[in-house]
């Protein structure tokens, strides 16, 4: 025999454990996968200096040819955001302050503001604050549980589930590997009369002042053959922000200039 052959057996032994072991999910607590997060997106810190947060990018809005939309989202703490989504020209805005919100839709030339119909205020009432589901949760009134582990996507991923202040429940997978995130339940839809689940994958990470955001982001619905894609181009933060942005114009000239990534 051989007598490397034994040595080469060994070798190849002490990889394959050391891969599985590199390929199994360590026995974690829910506050430590929660700390590991924040700390892979930027750290705590960085994140409660976040006071304002500006993104834009790209719609992809489906059909053929596809339809790539501009839009700008704006968002400042506590929970106030702006959507803009430029279509032909013309500049569609959804606002939620916190409390309640508006659209402006001149595309079908509602160029007034109209107040947010119940399920489009549900959606911006539970949707995440600018810093995300995981940072401060406590005090955001939400408790996680530990659903296990499950892959996502070829990525062992652990599976958390939050109890939002409001009683409704949503998973969301944490990257065992990367501690990002990597799947989150979006709100169900409602098409041709059924709910339909809606899944959130977030993709391309990178750092853009310290934090680590995913710069793509696809929106899976039941039964919708292709996703809808949304891809950030720009990243801003603490950019000034008056609350008027926020709150419901006078007149359609308030609503402001087209978004231009």
């Amino acid at each position: 025999m051989n007598p490397r052959i034994p040595l080469l057996v060994s070798c190849l032994l002490s990889l394959a454990a050391a891969a599985a072991s590199a390929a199994t999910p360590a026995n974690l607590s829910v506050e430590q996968i929660v700390d590991k997060n924040i700390a892979a997106r930027g750290g705590l810190a960085a994140w409660h200096a976040v006071n304002t947060l500006t993104t834009e990018g790209q719609l992809d809005a489906g059909g053929k040819p596809a339809h790539q939309l501009p839009y700008v989202l704006k968002q400042k703490r506590p929970h106030k955001s702006r959507l803009e989504i430029v279509f032909k020209d013309q500049t569609s805005v959804q606002v939620y302050d916190g409390a309640q919100g508006f659209k402006v839709r001149p595309f079908l030339n509602r160029d007034d503001a109209e107040p947010l119909t119940p399920a489009e205020a549900k959606i911006a009432a539970t949707a995440e604050e600018l810093d995300g589901p995981l940072v401060d949760y406590a005090a955001k009134g939400t408790h996680i549980e530990l659903a296990g582990v499950e892959n996502i996507e070829g990525h062992p991923a652990y599976k958390l589930t939050l109890v939002l202040k409001n009683g409704e429940e949503r998973n969301l997978w944490i990257d065992a590997g990367s501690f990002l995130e990597l799947k989150m339940d979006g709100e169900p839809r409602k098409l041709d009369a059924k709910l339909h689940k809606v899944a959130i994958y977030f993709r391309d990470y990178s750092i853009e002042h310290g934090l680590n955001i995913p710069h793509r982001q696809d929106t899976v619905v039941e039964s919708v053959k292709e996703p809808y894609k949304m891809t950030v181009t720009k990243v801003t933060v603490n950019q000034p922000m008056e609350d008027s942005l926020f709150t419901k114009p006078r007149t359609a000239a308030a609503v402001g200039p087209a978004a231009k990534p």
